[in-house]
């Protein structure tokens, strides 16, 4: 299984960083953080510029115990085979499920409306949604790290991480993996609460967009993974560059991203506030 990331922990430090990073674009985590950034950017508009940071913080806590957790037991615990490949088909299915839902949001959306990123794991928040409080948002990031995809992602580096040492060094790459995640919903949180202030056509323009590309990007993934099972040769291919793979997602994502965030700062023409 710990042959999936580097045996470099120079390499592997970076990878995880931007695993952190790519990690933060997530479908459902700008889905819920909208959601967050939208209910207190009525009553506590202080707070909403900050709701994708203390997600991330209350999301990297649990990874950073969960890596702990890991590399404490990794000498008397051995990975399952069958662990990796059933991680695998889970992370394809929501990544399908994810872009499907997200381009259907963006066909259905009304012309006049700013597109909502679409989760799966926000609908069973509850009350949780309408977290306005930065303990309680901390909190609904916490949860969100209590799923398959982002537990067996701490533990695959975890155990990594016993390679070179023990539970200092799986603390080392908790600490950056939740670093890239504050980095990007961070960064998200401040540009939706920005974004809410402006319903113009450019802000509706910039929404889609951002829709758009994370969708692709969803299902882009989703099928290269589904290839890398199906054909032993792309699976061979693929093999090493995990690095290289993951710092493009986050390219495109986020140099997608700087372009929304440019649009919603935009003037909006004569034209358009006449509408």
């Amino acid at each position: 299984m710990d042959a999936a990331l580097p045996n470099d922990l120079m390499a592997l430090s970076l990878l995880v960083f931007v695993l952190g990073l790519k990690h933060g674009f997530d479908a459902d985590h700008l889905a819920t953080i909208d959601g967050l950034t939208r209910y207190n950017a009525r009553t506590r508009p202080g707070l909403a510029r900050y709701c994708g940071a203390l997600f991330s913080l209350g999301h990297g806590a649990v990874v950073i115990v969960i890596a702990l957790a890991v590399s404490t037991l990794a000498r008397h615990w051995q990975t399952p085979e069958w662990l990796e490949t059933f991680g695998a088909w889970t992370s394809i299915a929501f990544l399908f499920a994810l872009g499907l839902l997200n381009i259907h949001a963006v066909l259905r959306a009304a012309p006049d409306d700013i597109v909502r990123p679409v989760g799966l794991k926000g609908r069973f928040l509850g009350r949780l949604s309408h977290a306005a409080s930065p303990g309680l948002i901390a909190l609904v990031g916490a949860l969100f790290a209590l799923s398959f995809d982002t537990v067996s992602q701490a533990a695959l580096f975890a155990l990594t991480a016993t390679q070179f040492g023990g539970w200092l060094e799986a603390l080392v790459l908790g600490l950056l993996f939740m670093l890239g995640m504050l980095v990007t919903d961070g960064i998200n949180g401040y540009w939706i609460s920005r974004l809410i202030v402006r319903a113009d056509e450019v802000a509706r323009v910039a929404s889609r967009l951002m829709s758009l590309v994370v969708a692709g990007l969803s299902l882009l993934v989703g099928g290269f993974g589904l290839m890398k099972l199906s054909l032993p040769d792309i699976d061979a291919w693929s093999e090493g560059k995990e690095l290289l793979f993951g710092g493009a997602v986050v390219v495109v994502i986020g140099s997608s991203f700087l372009l929304a965030m440019h649009l919603s700062r935009t003037k909006p023409t004569a034209a358009t506030v006449s509408r």
